[in-house]
């Protein structure tokens, strides 16, 4: 959940935690980060919103291996995601514990 860059920022919003945790037990196997945690020169670098819940610890992009991306938008549903997102093209789900709903795909 780190910050990729390598700067060791590590900030985790303790209802994502249990979102992740949700989604292992579903599906019983490793959930895969791409993406947690991002400090703001990394954030820039990636291509990510200004404002994007990753900088703040409350977003992550996943996938589980052997889990199709629609099961696991419906387990991060089910574990109270607000927000989700389907990159069908890069392989990944975004979820984060923002406080409002909302749904995107690429």
């Amino acid at each position: 959940m780190a910050c990729r860059c390598g700067c060791g920022q590590m900030i985790i919003d303790v209802q994502l935690f249990g979102m992740l945790e949700y989604i292992r037990a579903r599906f019983n196997r490793p959930v895969t980060v791409y993406s947690g945690n991002r400090c703001p020169d990394w954030n820039t670098k990636c291509g990510g919103a200004p404002a994007s819940q990753h900088l703040v610890g409350k977003a992550a992009d996943i996938s589980v291996e052997g889990i199709d991306l629609d099961s696991i938008v419906r387990a991060a549903d089910q574990a109270g995601a607000d927000g989700i997102g389907i990159y069908r093209s890069q392989g990944f789900c975004h979820i984060d514990s923002r406080g409002t709903r909302v749904m995107w795909e690429e």
